[in-house]
Protein backbone atom coordinates (compact mmCIF):
# COMPACT_ATOMS: atom_id res chain seq x y z
CA UNK A 1 0.00 0.00 0.00
CA UNK A 2 1.24 3.58 -1.04
CA UNK A 3 0.27 5.16 2.21
CA UNK A 4 2.45 2.75 4.56
CA UNK A 5 6.10 3.13 4.71
CA UNK A 6 8.33 0.40 6.83
CA UNK A 7 12.32 0.49 7.52
CA UNK A 8 13.77 -1.76 9.48
CA UNK A 9 17.32 -1.64 10.61
CA UNK A 10 18.94 -3.36 13.80
CA UNK A 11 16.12 -5.50 14.68
CA UNK A 12 14.27 -2.60 15.46
CA UNK A 13 11.62 -1.28 12.60
CA UNK A 14 9.47 1.84 12.08
CA UNK A 15 6.32 2.02 10.23
CA UNK A 16 4.40 5.20 8.88
CA UNK A 17 1.28 5.69 7.60
CA UNK A 18 0.14 8.81 6.18
CA UNK A 19 -3.53 9.69 5.56
CA UNK A 20 -5.12 6.45 7.03
CA UNK A 21 -8.16 4.78 5.61
CA UNK A 22 -10.02 1.31 6.62
CA UNK A 23 -7.51 -0.35 4.35
CA UNK A 24 -4.37 1.07 6.37
CA UNK A 25 -6.28 -0.44 9.67
CA UNK A 26 -6.79 -3.56 8.45
CA UNK A 27 -3.14 -3.55 7.93
CA UNK A 28 -2.51 -3.13 11.42
CA UNK A 29 -5.37 -5.37 12.55
CA UNK A 30 -4.07 -7.93 10.99
CA UNK A 31 -0.71 -7.62 11.51
CA UNK A 32 -0.58 -6.57 15.39
CA UNK A 33 -3.31 -7.14 18.61
CA UNK A 34 -3.96 -3.55 18.44
CA UNK A 35 -7.20 -2.76 20.34
CA UNK A 36 -10.08 -2.00 18.19
CA UNK A 37 -10.89 1.28 19.92
CA UNK A 38 -7.10 2.45 19.17
CA UNK A 39 -7.34 1.64 15.74
CA UNK A 40 -10.52 3.79 15.42
CA UNK A 41 -9.15 6.51 17.02
CA UNK A 42 -6.62 6.60 13.99
CA UNK A 43 -9.68 7.92 11.51
CA UNK A 44 -10.99 10.92 11.97
CA UNK A 45 -12.16 13.29 13.98
CA UNK A 46 -9.41 14.66 16.05
CA UNK A 47 -8.93 12.34 19.13
CA UNK A 48 -7.94 14.28 22.43
CA UNK A 49 -4.34 14.05 23.07
CA UNK A 50 -3.52 10.91 25.97
CA UNK A 51 -1.58 8.07 26.44
CA UNK A 52 -3.25 4.62 26.95
CA UNK A 53 -0.99 1.66 28.41
CA UNK A 54 -2.22 -1.44 27.04
CA UNK A 55 -0.55 -5.27 27.88
CA UNK A 56 2.42 -4.82 25.53
CA UNK A 57 2.55 -1.80 23.98
CA UNK A 58 1.66 2.39 24.49
CA UNK A 59 -0.58 4.27 22.21
CA UNK A 60 -0.45 7.84 22.34
CA UNK A 61 -2.13 10.86 20.04
CA UNK A 62 -0.51 14.01 20.16
CA UNK A 63 -1.76 16.95 18.70
CA UNK A 64 0.61 19.76 17.00
CA UNK A 65 0.08 22.75 15.07
CA UNK A 66 0.37 23.25 11.25
CA UNK A 67 0.19 26.85 9.95
CA UNK A 68 -1.59 27.49 6.04
CA UNK A 69 0.71 30.19 4.46
CA UNK A 70 -2.31 30.84 1.95
CA UNK A 71 -4.97 31.42 4.64
CA UNK A 72 -2.37 32.62 7.39
CA UNK A 73 -4.06 30.14 9.95
CA UNK A 74 -3.11 27.63 12.31
CA UNK A 75 -5.19 24.41 13.18
CA UNK A 76 -4.35 21.36 14.74
CA UNK A 77 -3.03 18.05 13.28
CA UNK A 78 -3.39 14.90 14.86
CA UNK A 79 -0.24 12.08 15.30
CA UNK A 80 -0.91 8.92 16.81
CA UNK A 81 1.62 6.72 18.01
CA UNK A 82 2.02 2.64 18.75
CA UNK A 83 4.90 2.49 20.84
CA UNK A 84 6.30 -1.29 21.14
CA UNK A 85 9.85 -2.47 22.04
CA UNK A 86 10.94 -3.09 19.17
CA UNK A 87 8.92 -1.01 16.57
CA UNK A 88 7.27 2.24 16.04
CA UNK A 89 3.95 2.85 14.55
CA UNK A 90 3.23 6.73 13.64
CA UNK A 91 -0.23 7.57 11.76
CA UNK A 92 -1.01 11.19 10.51
CA UNK A 93 -2.42 12.95 7.89
CA UNK A 94 0.93 13.62 5.70
CA UNK A 95 0.80 17.16 6.97
CA UNK A 96 3.39 17.39 9.31
CA UNK A 97 7.12 17.95 7.67
CA UNK A 98 9.26 16.94 10.48
CA UNK A 99 7.84 13.15 10.25
CA UNK A 100 8.07 12.94 6.85
CA UNK A 101 11.67 14.75 6.35
CA UNK A 102 12.92 12.12 8.96
CA UNK A 103 11.35 9.32 7.36
CA UNK A 104 13.00 9.78 4.11
CA UNK A 105 16.51 10.78 6.34
CA UNK A 106 15.89 7.48 7.41
CA UNK A 107 15.46 5.98 4.39
CA UNK A 108 18.58 7.45 2.64
CA UNK A 109 20.81 8.21 5.37
CA UNK A 110 22.91 4.88 6.86
CA UNK A 111 24.09 6.77 9.49
CA UNK A 112 20.91 7.88 10.66
CA UNK A 113 19.51 4.77 10.73
CA UNK A 114 22.52 3.43 13.20
CA UNK A 115 21.84 6.25 14.78
CA UNK A 116 17.75 6.01 15.68
CA UNK A 117 17.63 1.99 15.04
CA UNK A 118 19.04 0.85 18.88
CA UNK A 119 17.30 -2.37 19.35
CA UNK A 120 14.73 -0.64 20.65
CA UNK A 121 11.98 1.99 19.49
CA UNK A 122 12.88 4.91 22.10
CA UNK A 123 15.36 6.50 20.80
CA UNK A 124 13.62 6.93 17.22
CA UNK A 125 10.69 7.73 19.23
CA UNK A 126 12.72 10.76 21.23
CA UNK A 127 14.23 11.99 17.94
CA UNK A 128 10.68 12.19 16.67
CA UNK A 129 8.88 14.01 19.43
CA UNK A 130 12.13 16.28 19.53
CA UNK A 131 11.82 17.46 16.25
CA UNK A 132 7.94 17.97 16.38
CA UNK A 133 8.65 20.48 19.21
CA UNK A 134 11.45 22.44 17.18
CA UNK A 135 9.28 22.57 14.72
CA UNK A 136 6.53 24.56 16.56
CA UNK A 137 9.57 27.34 17.63
CA UNK A 138 9.49 29.20 14.15
CA UNK A 139 5.03 29.02 14.35
CA UNK A 140 6.38 30.77 17.13
CA UNK A 141 8.02 33.05 15.53
CA UNK A 142 6.00 34.15 12.89
CA UNK A 143 3.28 34.83 15.31
CA UNK A 144 5.89 37.14 17.28
CA UNK A 145 6.32 38.89 14.09
CA UNK A 146 2.84 39.54 13.20
CA UNK A 147 2.26 40.67 16.61
CA UNK A 148 4.35 43.62 15.99
CA UNK A 149 3.38 44.04 12.90
CA UNK A 150 -0.25 45.04 14.27
CA UNK A 151 1.58 46.83 16.81
CA UNK A 152 2.98 49.60 14.42
CA UNK A 153 -0.21 49.29 12.38
CA UNK A 154 -2.13 50.54 15.46
CA UNK A 155 0.11 53.19 16.38
CA UNK A 156 0.27 54.56 13.23
CA UNK A 157 -2.04 55.06 10.16
CA UNK A 158 -5.91 53.94 11.16
CA UNK A 159 -6.55 50.93 9.09
CA UNK A 160 -10.03 49.24 8.32
CA UNK A 161 -8.01 46.02 7.89
CA UNK A 162 -6.38 45.94 11.22
CA UNK A 163 -8.97 44.60 13.89
CA UNK A 164 -9.32 41.50 11.22
CA UNK A 165 -5.41 40.86 11.62
CA UNK A 166 -5.51 41.13 15.64
CA UNK A 167 -8.59 38.82 15.78
CA UNK A 168 -7.37 36.14 13.04
CA UNK A 169 -3.65 36.18 15.45
CA UNK A 170 -6.08 35.88 18.50
CA UNK A 171 -7.20 32.58 16.60
CA UNK A 172 -4.21 31.22 16.04
CA UNK A 173 -3.04 30.91 19.50
CA UNK A 174 -6.13 29.96 20.60
CA UNK A 175 -5.44 26.88 17.91
CA UNK A 176 -1.58 26.67 18.96
CA UNK A 177 -2.43 26.44 22.87
CA UNK A 178 -5.41 23.84 22.53
CA UNK A 179 -2.47 21.33 20.25
CA UNK A 180 -0.01 22.32 22.74
CA UNK A 181 -1.72 22.10 26.33
CA UNK A 182 -1.51 18.43 27.09
CA UNK A 183 1.65 17.51 25.97
CA UNK A 184 3.21 17.82 29.38
CA UNK A 185 0.56 15.68 31.03
CA UNK A 186 1.25 12.96 28.18
CA UNK A 187 5.46 13.10 28.25
CA UNK A 188 5.00 12.98 32.09
CA UNK A 189 2.96 9.86 31.98
CA UNK A 190 5.31 8.30 29.04
CA UNK A 191 8.31 8.57 31.50
CA UNK A 192 6.32 6.60 34.13
CA UNK A 193 4.63 4.06 31.91
CA UNK A 194 7.43 3.05 29.89
CA UNK A 195 8.84 1.20 32.33
CA UNK A 196 7.00 -1.71 31.05
CA UNK A 197 8.22 -1.24 27.01
CA UNK A 198 11.65 -0.45 27.72
CA UNK A 199 12.75 -1.86 31.30
CA UNK A 200 16.33 -1.83 30.69
CA UNK A 201 16.32 2.05 29.43
CA UNK A 202 15.88 5.25 31.54
CA UNK A 203 14.29 7.74 29.74
CA UNK A 204 13.60 10.64 32.11
CA UNK A 205 16.59 12.22 31.30
CA UNK A 206 15.72 12.77 27.65
CA UNK A 207 11.88 13.08 27.76
CA UNK A 208 12.16 16.16 30.64
CA UNK A 209 14.02 17.47 28.14
CA UNK A 210 10.34 17.43 26.07
CA UNK A 211 8.76 18.49 29.06
CA UNK A 212 11.11 21.53 29.20
CA UNK A 213 10.13 22.27 25.88
CA UNK A 214 6.51 22.68 26.08
CA UNK A 215 6.76 24.50 28.89
CA UNK A 216 9.06 26.86 26.93
CA UNK A 217 6.11 26.80 24.34
CA UNK A 218 3.75 27.47 26.96
CA UNK A 219 5.41 30.26 28.08
CA UNK A 220 5.72 31.95 25.27
CA UNK A 221 2.31 31.49 24.09
CA UNK A 222 1.00 33.11 27.28
CA UNK A 223 3.01 35.68 26.45
CA UNK A 224 1.41 36.39 22.91
CA UNK A 225 -2.04 35.32 24.24
CA UNK A 226 -1.80 38.70 26.48
CA UNK A 227 0.13 40.98 23.81
CA UNK A 228 -2.74 40.56 21.09
CA UNK A 229 -5.19 40.99 24.16
CA UNK A 230 -3.80 43.84 25.32
CA UNK A 231 -3.67 45.37 21.26
CA UNK A 232 -6.87 44.37 20.81
CA UNK A 233 -8.07 46.57 23.79
CA UNK A 234 -5.56 49.90 22.76
CA UNK A 235 -7.13 49.23 19.40
CA UNK A 236 -10.69 49.13 20.69
CA UNK A 237 -10.09 52.34 22.51
CA UNK A 238 -8.10 54.28 19.72
CA UNK A 239 -11.55 53.26 17.26
CA UNK A 240 -13.51 55.09 20.41
CA UNK A 241 -10.91 57.92 20.70
CA UNK A 242 -11.14 58.48 16.82
CA UNK A 243 -15.35 58.16 16.78
CA UNK A 244 -15.31 60.47 19.67
CA UNK A 245 -13.30 63.12 17.86
CA UNK A 246 -15.58 62.97 14.74
CA UNK A 247 -18.61 63.12 16.41
CA UNK A 248 -17.06 66.09 18.41
CA UNK A 249 -16.42 67.51 14.71
CA UNK A 250 -19.65 66.79 13.20
CA UNK A 251 -21.22 68.67 16.43
CA UNK A 252 -19.11 71.24 16.80
CA UNK A 253 -19.70 72.17 12.79
CA UNK A 254 -23.63 71.84 13.32
CA UNK A 255 -23.89 74.25 16.29
CA UNK A 256 -21.78 76.70 14.14
CA UNK A 257 -23.84 76.55 11.13
CA UNK A 258 -26.89 77.12 13.43
CA UNK A 259 -27.45 80.58 13.37
CA UNK A 260 -26.74 80.96 9.72
CA UNK A 261 -29.76 77.79 9.55
CA UNK A 262 -32.12 79.70 11.85
CA UNK A 263 -31.79 83.00 10.24
CA UNK A 264 -31.95 81.44 6.53
CA UNK A 265 -34.90 79.78 7.81
CA UNK A 266 -36.68 82.65 9.66
CA UNK A 267 -36.44 85.19 6.81
CA UNK A 268 -37.18 82.71 4.49
CA UNK A 269 -40.68 82.25 6.09
CA UNK A 270 -43.74 84.05 3.64
CA UNK A 271 -44.94 86.77 5.21
CA UNK A 272 -45.40 89.98 3.26
CA UNK A 273 -44.84 93.25 5.43
CA UNK A 274 -43.91 91.60 8.20
CA UNK A 275 -40.13 90.66 8.02
CA UNK A 276 -38.10 93.33 9.20
CA UNK A 277 -34.83 94.52 6.51
CA UNK A 278 -37.21 92.61 4.08
CA UNK A 279 -37.56 96.12 2.07
CA UNK A 280 -34.21 97.76 2.92
CA UNK A 281 -31.77 98.64 0.08
CA UNK A 282 -29.39 96.52 2.28
CA UNK A 283 -31.45 94.19 4.25
CA UNK A 284 -29.57 91.19 2.44
CA UNK A 285 -26.31 92.17 3.87
CA UNK A 286 -26.97 92.67 6.90
CA UNK A 287 -28.34 89.60 7.38
CA UNK A 288 -25.78 88.17 5.80
CA UNK A 289 -23.19 89.91 8.63
CA UNK A 290 -25.39 89.12 11.27
CA UNK A 291 -24.92 85.08 10.20
CA UNK A 292 -21.16 85.52 9.92
CA UNK A 293 -21.16 87.15 13.30
CA UNK A 294 -22.90 84.54 15.03
CA UNK A 295 -20.88 81.68 13.52
CA UNK A 296 -17.93 83.80 14.38
CA UNK A 297 -18.67 83.98 18.27
CA UNK A 298 -19.59 80.68 18.04
CA UNK A 299 -16.16 79.48 16.78
CA UNK A 300 -14.07 81.53 19.41
CA UNK A 301 -16.57 80.63 22.20
CA UNK A 302 -15.38 77.21 21.08
CA UNK A 303 -12.16 77.62 20.69
CA UNK A 304 -11.70 79.86 24.34
CA UNK A 305 -13.03 76.22 26.32
CA UNK A 306 -10.43 74.53 24.12
CA UNK A 307 -13.20 72.59 22.45
CA UNK A 308 -11.36 72.32 19.38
Amino acid sequence: MENIKIIEHNNSTWINIANPGEKELGFLASNFDFHEHDLKDCLPPLQRPKLIERDDYLFAVLQFPVYDRKTKKTYASEVDFFILADKLITVHSDELQPIIKLFELCQTNEAMRAKLFCHTSSRLLYELLDKLLLYCFPMLNHISWDIDRVEKKIFGEFNRQTIGEILNIKRNIVYFRKSMQAHKNVYKKLIRDSETIYPRENLAPYFSELIEYTKEIWDLLENYKDSISALYETHESLTNFRLSNIMKTLTIFSVIVFPLTLLAAIFGMNTLGAMPFADHPYGFWFIVMVMAVGSVAMYMYFKRKKWI
